[in-house]
Formats: structure tokens, sequence, C-alpha cells
């Protein structure tokens, strides 16, 4: 019997420098298509859990440590990657340091929510505006 096909899987991390007044978030640049700003994260590998995967491939793209605070949540709208259907888990994320790029990053950019670059690739302005949401309610589900 065939395996079914089913989507990829993902992890991205919004990372808050806490470092810096306001705790800015850190985005990169992709150096492969689909062009545009995301959220540092990338492709799980077999074997490896989601935070793992997230923490990874933060340390990938922008060179940074992160801790993981919470799950924002789940993005599966199978449009949202133009490669293909793709689901994602979405962590809030804090390190402290200066990222550099490195990986699939073509540039780093460190970013206040009202001064974000564009254009903003897969449905990354749908997951910034609900993290602006999740910040201003005050809201941390603490990861166990």
């Amino acid at each position: 019997m065939a395996r079914p096909v089913t989507p990829l899987i993902a992890a991205d991390a919004i990372i808050e420098l806490i470092d810096l007044p306001g705790r800015p978030i850190v985005l990169i640049e992709r150096l492969y298509p689909p062009a545009g700003w995301a959220i540092p994260g990338g492709f799980v590998d077999v074997g490896e859990s989601l935070e793992h995967a997230a923490v990874r491939e933060a340390r990938e793209e922008t060179g940074l440590d992160v801790k993981l605070l919470a799950l924002l949540g789940l993005y599966s709208n199978p449009e949202r990657d133009p490669r293909g259907h793709t689901v994602t888990a979405v962590y809030v994320a804090e390190a402290h340091g200066s990222p550099v790029a490195d990986d699939d990053a073509k540039t780093v950019r460190v970013s206040s929510l009202d001064d974000l670059p564009q254009p903003l690739a897969f449905d990354h302005a749908l997951v910034l505006a609900d993290y602006r949401r999740f910040r201003e309610a005050g809201a941390v589900a603490p990861l166990r």
C-alpha cells in the first residue's frame, strides 16, 4: 500500500531581541524563492521535534541561540506557500545578541512591528498580525 501524500512540516520562530528597547523582532530576506522577508524558520527533519527545528533554523539563519517562549499557532492554509502545501508551527522566542544572515538568509533585519520590510513572504503578514494581537493581549502560554 502506498503512503498517502501529506503536507510538509515547518517550524518558525518570531525572535524578540531582549537586549534592545521595545523587543524588536528579527526578519530575514530570503536567499531562495519565493522572494521576500520572512520569519526565520524552515522544514522539520525526520526524527526532529518541532521545537528543535525552530531553534535549529533560528540558529542557522540568524546565528542566534533562541529560547522558545510560547507556541503562537499553527498555519495550514494549502495556499500559504507557493512551493506546495506546508504546515508550520510558529513559536515566539527570545534571544540576546546581534543577528547575522547565514544559511538561507540573504540579509537580516531587526524591525519593530510598525516598520516591517516589504514584501513579506508566505502568509507572514497574517502571522505577524496574530503576533501583534498576542503581544497586545499580554498572552504568554509557556511551553512545557
